[in-house]
Formats: structure tokens, sequence, C-alpha cells
């Protein structure tokens, strides 16, 4: 499949569409989707493969057994979770991940190169909550539903809630959500900000606390991956409602990121369990 416009579809379309599709068709991450047998199902899935590689593989560390994904159609992201935990087979290797030229391919050289979507015996379980529907993923628990409804926390802890997980807590809690754009800067980052805090709130009665004893005990206090996008406004969230209860908190831009976005990521590691909002 090529993202290359026609001669005659560009004549149909509007000057910014048309800069979008050859936008589109100059992407190496979209040409690296596109030309892979096993497609992840978004572009994003590039971003989040790259953060797990940059910053310690949190998302296939032994003791994970139990990641939420919000926000999670189509389920790009919870195909990588389902790789990390071992639900189906990668689709792309650490070498593949540089977007080396796969594009000339033939389809057999590439299920070859890059293995298939076939479902293997993994470990743990992933609850991916979206308002939209998402197909089938090996491994994955979809819920479709506002994860802001008050039947949503009791349905994602009956997911979460497995003999390995009793407590029905996630270690992992990912967001890759945005709002609508509305083309006023300062509206928009609000609006990203509201999801922020919804996030932040689910995040506080869902994910699991560091171990009281850490001798017996080598659980780490819960992961948040959340979007945001950069503005002095942001900054304030951070210091109001992410330092003071994570370890450690890292801006992440990963490169996959288009370079013009104000697009990043805050990685939120150590969650303390603390109540103050």
């Amino acid at each position: 499949m090529s993202f290359r416009p026609s001669d005659i579809l560009k004549k149909n379309l509007s000057s910014s569409s048309r800069s979008w599709l050859m936008r589109q068709s100059r992407d190496p991450y979209v040409k690296q989707r596109l030309a892979t047998a096993t497609s992840y199902r978004s572009r994003s899935a590039f971003k989040l493969l790259e953060i797990d590689k940059n910053w310690g593989r949190f998302l296939s560390r032994d003791e994970i057994c139990a990641v939420v994904d919000l926000g999670a159609a189509p389920g790009g992201w919870s195909q990588v979770v389902a790789e990390k935990l071992g639900w189906i087979n990668p689709a792309l290797s650490d070498e593949d991940m540089d977007i080396a030229p796969n594009f000339g391919l033939s389809e057999r050289a590439r299920i070859d190169k890059f293995g298939s979507w076939s479902s293997t015996a993994g470990r743990g379980v992933i609850v991916a909550v979206d308002l939209l529907p998402i197909a089938p993923i090996p491994g994955v628990h979809t819920l479709q539903m506002d994860f802001l409804s008050p039947q949503a926390a009791g349905a994602v802890k009956a997911a979460l809630s497995t003999p390995e997980n009793p407590s029905g807590m996630a270690d992992i809690i990912l967001s890759d959500m945005a709002a609508n754009f509305s083309g006023n800067r300062v509206r928009d980052v609000e609006s990203s900000l509201d999801i922020c805090r919804s996030v932040f709130h689910f995040a506080k009665d869902n994910l699991h606390v560091a171990a009281a004893n850490p001798r017996t005990d080598k659980r780490r206090g819960g992961t948040l991956l959340l979007k945001h996008f950069e503005h002095p406004l942001s900054k304030g969230f951070r210091e109001e409602y992410l330092d003071p209860n994570f370890s450690s908190v890292n801006y992440v831009k990963p490169s996959a990121s288009r370079a013009g976005s104000a697009e990043g990521y805050w990685l939120c590691r150590g969650w303390k369990g603390s109540r103050s909002h």
C-alpha cells in the first residue's frame, strides 16, 4: 500500500488535505507501518516502542502483570504491550526500530523478516478502554466505555483481577489521548490538561503503590505514561500533580513525534499512593 496520492485525487482535495497527504507519503514511520506485514494499527505505536526502549524497557519487566491503555482505539499501543508481555509475536526487532529500508521487500519476504501477529502464551492482563470499538488483540481485554463513567472503575478492576493480580490494581497506565484541536493554542492546551487531570484521578485509584517492605516484596510503585502539550500551563500541572506523587517524572519527546508538534509525554514512575488531589 502506498500513501502517494494520484494526480486525479490531488485535484479534488483542498490545499490542506493535499499537504497532509504529501506529509504522510514522506513520513518514514507511516511507510514502515504500511511496509510491515504485521502492521501496527497506528503510527503512534512507534512512539511507545521508542519510549520503552530508551527508558529501561519498563513495559516488559518481570513483575509487570497488569496494564491499562486509556483511549486505546484503534489499538496500536495495546498491540505493543501485548508483544512485550508475550501474547503476540513481535512485529519489529530493536534493529528494525531504526526504520530500515524494508519497503521493497516482497510480501513473503516481509513475513519471513518480521514474523506475524500469531498469538502465543503470554502473561498478565491488558485492559484497553475507549468509547470506540477495538478489534480483538490477543491478551487484551477491551472495554467500550468512557473511562470517566461510574461503571468504568468497577469494570477495569474486574478485568484486572486475576490469580496473579488479586488486588485488581494496575502496574502501568498508558494514555495517548488528545482533545480535538480548535486552532486556539491556549484552549487546546487547557483541553489537553483537562484530559491529563482526568487520567491522573483514574491513576490515583488504580495504580499499584510501592511495596512497604522492598526486601520481601520487589513490587515498585506503578508507572503512568501521559501525553500532553508543551506550554507553561503544562509545567504547572506537572509541579502540582505529578512531581509530588511519583518518585520520578521525566519529560519524553520520542523522535517518532512530528518535529513541529508540541506533543510530549511525561513518564511518571514510582507511584507513592498520595491522596493530595
